[in-house]
């Protein structure tokens, strides 16, 4: 469930810089219910991946300085008793 967690918070991000609206590092992480220093982790993953991922004073926001989009597409699909429910986790 961990790397579950972990995905959702990354399309979550992903998506508060697309719109411009992650507000400080710390305000980030109170949006994610993580610690300052992950949200500082996560922007290194996003880089890592080619988002050029930068921050601005004058907008109080993260955003993105190249054409970059994530997809992330995860379901969970379980079978009790011969009857089977798919979950979707992200929105």
């Amino acid at each position: 469930m961990k790397t579950l967690k972990q995905l959702e918070r990354l399309h979550k991000t992903h998506k508060l810089i697309k719109s411009e609206k992650t507000g400080s590092p710390f305000e980030l992480s109170r949006k994610l219910h993580v610690s300052e220093r992950e949200v500082y982790r996560i922007i290194e993953y996003l880089k890592d991946i080619d988002a050029e991922v930068s921050f601005s004073r004058n907008s109080n926001t993260y955003y993105y300085k190249n054409d970059f989009e994530l997809y992330v597409d995860v379901s969970v699909k379980t079978i009790v008793n011969n009857q089977s429910t798919i979950f979707s986790s992200l929105k």
